[in-house]
C-alpha cells in the first residue's frame, strides 16, 4: 500500500489527522493508517478519526491565554482540525468545546473527501522505511509499540489518564442544578454551565464517600494508581488526576480545585455555595453534559451511588462512566530534533501525545509541524524548526531539550516560554497579553521569511 503513496501516516487521531491534512495539501500522496474499528482501544468507542477520548473542551479560547494563544497559532497555519472545532463549537464560556460526535464525524468526512489521502483501516506492527509519521497517540498497539521501543533502545514512559462521566440532560434536576458562566465570567453566556451547588455537610458526605469507594482494578499497577506515586517515569499526569486521588491529598482539595465555587453564586439564596460541581454542554443538541474535573477510576455502580449524591444529580442517567487508561510516549529529547524528525532518520516524524505533549491544542499543533516538515524535506527542503518564542515552538524545544529527571507531558504554558526582554511590564494579565503578542508577530515573521504564508 504504502508504494503508491509518498508517505505513510501511522494513527488517525488527532495528530495524525492534521498531519495528513497538511502533507496532502503539499501535494504529497498521503497513506493514512488507523486500526479503528477493526481493532479497538481500551479508551475509543467508534471508528471516527480524532474521536476525543477525555474532555470535549480544547482548553481556553482567549488568546492571552497559552492554551488560546497556541489555538490562535495553528489558525494562522491553516489548521484543518482547529477549523473543524470551530465549526462544531458548543457553548462553554471562554474555552472552545465541541459536540465530540460532530466534531470527529467532519474530521472524517474531510479526510475522506481528499482526492490526495488514501484512508487504510488496517494495524501497523513495523515502522516503514519510506517516508513516514507515527502518531499512532497514547494508546498504540501492543506490536507497533514493541517496534517503536525498539527504534529508540528503550522502553516507553507512561503515565495514568483518567476520563470523566456523562450524563442525560434530561435527567438533572433544573430546580437544583442553575445555569452560570464559569467563575463568573460577565461576558460570557449565562447558561454555558450547569452548576450543581453543595453545601458543607454534602460535601463532606460526598468527600468521605469518595475516599471510601471501590476502584477498577489495574493488577500489576494497582499499588501505584493507589499511592499516587512515580516509579521511574510511571506516574499520573496532573491535569488529569483522578478526583478520588486527589481527595487524598487534603480534605478541601476538591473544594479548592474542581469543585472550586468562586463566582459561581446560586440565584435561589444569592451566595456562593461551599462546593460546585460543573456540567458542560457535550453536544449540540444540548442532550449530554460532562462533569467537569471528574475523572475517575471508581467501578461504575459506584460512580452511579457517589456522584447521585450531588444535589441536581440524585437521578441522573450516566451514559458513560469515567475510567482509566495508560498513556505511553517516547523519550523525545534523545529521539527527536525540534522539527519533529528522528534524530537518525530525516525522512521519520514522530506526532501528537506518543512525543509528550499534553492537550488536544499540542497534539494538533505537532500533527500540523510534522506535516509540514514531512512535505517540505520530501521536497527537497530544510525542515522547520519554530522560534522558541512561539507556544508551538516552545513545546516542540521544551520536549526535545527537557532533562531526563525532569521530562513528563508538557500542555501549553507560558512557563516555557523565554522571559519577556520588558522587565517593565507588571502583572499576570499583562504579561500573558506581552507574551502572546511576542509569539503572533514571531511566527508571522518566521512564516513569511520561510515562504509558508497562507
Amino acid at each position: 500500500m504504502a508504494d503508491r503513496a509518498d508517505i505513510t501516516i501511522i494513527g488517525g487521531g488527532l495528530a495524525g489527522s492534521e498531519a495528513a491534512w497538511q502533507a496532502a495539501e503539499r501535494g504529497l500522496r498521503v497513506d493514512l493508517f488507523e486500526m479503528r474499528p477493526t481493532q479497538m482501544t481500551g479508551a475509543h468507542t467508534t471508528g471516527l478519526l480524532a474521536e476525543l477520548v477525555c474532555s470535549n473542551s480544547l482548553g481556553s479560547a482567549l488568546v492571552d491565554r497559552a492554551p488560546g494563544l497556541l489555538k490562535e497559532e495553528l489558525r494562522r497555519m491553516g489548521s484543518l482540525l482547529i477549523e473543524c472545532a470551530d465549526t462544531s463549537a458548543v457553548p462553554a464560556g471562554r474555552a472552545l468545546a465541541v459536540d465530540r460526535q460532530l466534531f470527529a464525524q467532519i474530521v472524517t468526512q474531510r479526510i475522506e473527501k481528499h482526492p490526495r489521502i488514501r484512508l487504510v483501516r488496517q494495524e501497523v506492527t513495523e515502522i516503514p522505511t519510506v517516508f513516514s509519521i507515527i502518531a499512532s497517540g497514547p494508546l498504540t498497539s501492543p506490536s507497533l509499540s514493541a517496534a517503536v521501543a525498539k527504534l529508540t533502545g528503550m522502553e516507553y514512559l507512561y503515565f495514568y489518564d483518567a476520563i470523566a462521566p456523562i450524563v442525560a440532560a434530561e435527567s438533572i434536576n433544573l430546580e437544583i442544578a442553575y445555569q452560570a458562566a464559569r467563575y463568573d465570567q460577565i461576558d460570557a453566556a449565562p447558561g454555558d454551565y450547569l452548576n450543581c451547588p453543595l453545601d458543607q455537610t454534602g460535601y463532606m458526605c460526598f468527600l468521605e464517600a469518595l475516599l471510601q469507594a471501590e476502584r477498577i482494578d489495574l493488577l500489576e499497577f494497582e499499588s501505584e494508581i493507589e499511592q499516587g506515586v512515580r516509579a521511574g517515569a510511571e506516574h499520573f499526569f496532573e491535569g488529569c488526576l483522578p478526583l478520588e486521588i486527589l481527595a487524598q491529598r487534603d480534605p478541601l482539595a476538591l473544594a479548592y480545585g474542581p469543585l472550586r465555587p468562586v463566582g459561581l453564586i446560586n440565584p435561589r439564596t444569592g451566595r456562593w455555595p461551599y462546593a460546585v460541581v460543573q456540567l458542560r454542554q457535550d453536544n449540540l443538541a444540548a442532550s449530554l453534559y460532562n462533569l467537569v474535573g471528574f475523572q475517575t477510576n471508581l467501578k461504575f455502580s459506584e460512580q452511579q451511588r457517589i456522584f447521585r449524591m450531588i444535589p441536581g444529580l440524585e437521578q441522573a442517567e450516566f451514559t458513560r462512566f469515567g475510567q482509566m487508561h495508560r498513556n505511553t510516549f517516547i523519550f523525545s529529547p534523545s529521539v527527536l530534533l525540534p522539527s519533529l524528525q528522528h534524530c537518525q532518520r530525516e525522512n521519520l516524524f514522530f506526532a501528537g501525545q506518543i512525543t509528550g505533549v499534553e492537550g488536544y491544542a499540542g497534539n494538533i499543533a505537532t500533527g500540523l509541524l510534522a506535516g509540514w516538515n514531512a512535505a517540505r524535506v520530501f521536497n527537497g527542503l530544510a525542515a522547520l524548526t519554530l522560534p522558541v518564542d512561539t507556544m508551538l515552538g516552545a513545546l516542540c524545544h521544551y520536549i526535545t531539550h527537557a532533562s531526563p529527571q525532569d521530562f513528563q507531558p508538557m500542555k501549553a504554558n507560558y512557563g516555557i516560554m523565554p522571559p519577556l526582554e520588558d522587565s517593565e511590564v507588571r502583572g499576570r494579565r499583562n504579561r500573558a497579553v506581552a507574551f502572546s503578542q511576542r509569539a503572533l508577530e514571531s511566527l508571522d515573521n518566521y512564516l513569511k521569511g520561510v515562504g509558508e504564508v497562507r
